[in-house]
């Protein structure tokens, strides 16, 4: 399976306003709708990290890499990406005339933080610091983004490190989070031989069973990430299969 870490930084909008709060602001008030400035992505597993900006390439030809980078994955693992950075992607593909890359699954750790954890905070640079992995890299704040919108060379030095540090940081909480990531796309799809769904792993230690109504399933766990998961069909019906649970 083919699973690809991702990480988009995106301009402010840009509107007139005459006020600082509780503003209502109108569509003839916007002056510029926000847009990816810059991404950055790599392969789960690989070393290499990849990026792309408006300072480095023309809007669209970064949009196409990154379009193309989602249409050879399996899988995209992202922080709040199922509401933020794939439907801004998305924008940006209809706009550049782009067809939707093919198929993918999401794993959102912002959701598995949310949903199997109580965090103080579920921000990314607050969990990967809860978990001893890092942090994010230190900046100016907003007018980080305003400078480099202004084509400040030193302020898209500092925006290619953050966006570089966060997809580093969001590998190392996927793999520290793994066994608790639910539903997590089935490995034993791409696989010939049974193995732990979420990591690809064969080393399954039998652990008990899981027991249903009229039937019993083996149950395992993963020595390498610590998934529990049960072969697929009843002891009664033969050899079982590991899928997820």
């Amino acid at each position: 399976m083919k699973i690809l870490l991702l990480d988009i930084e995106t301009s402010p909008n840009t509107a007139h306003v005459w006020g600082l709060y509780n503003q209502n602001v109108s569509l003839n008030q916007l002056m510029e709708s926000s847009y990816v400035m810059c991404w950055a992505a790599k392969w789960l597993g690989e070393e290499e990290i990849y990026f792309d900006s408006i300072m480095e390439s023309k809007h669209k030809s970064m949009i196409k890499k990154i379009h193309a980078l989602l249409d050879e994955c399996d899988a995209v693992i992202h922080y709040n990406g199922t509401k933020f950075d794939i439907p801004t992607l998305n924008k940006e593909f209809l706009l550049a005339g782009f067809a939707p890359p093919s198929p993918y699954k999401e794993i959102d750790l912002l959701r598995t933080s949310r949903s199997k954890f109580k965090f103080p905070s579920n921000k990314l640079d607050y969990v990967a610091q809860a978990l001893g992995l890092g942090e994010k890299v230190k900046h100016i704040g907003h007018e980080l983004w305003i400078k480099c919108m202004n084509k400040d060379k030193q302020a898209w030095d500092m925006m290619k490190k953050y966006n570089i540090q966060d997809v580093a940081l969001l590998e190392k909480v996927y793999v520290k989070m793994l066994a608790w990531v639910k539903p997590h796309p089935n490995h034993n799809a791409y696989a010939d031989d049974h193995v732990c769904p979420n990591c690809g792993s064969s080393k399954l230690n039998k652990r008990g069973f899981q027991f249903h109504s009229t039937h019993k399933y083996q149950r395992y766990v993963c020595l390498s990430c610590k998934t529990w998961s049960r072969g697929n069909k009843s002891l009664q019906m033969g050899k079982s299969s590991v899928v997820q649970i």
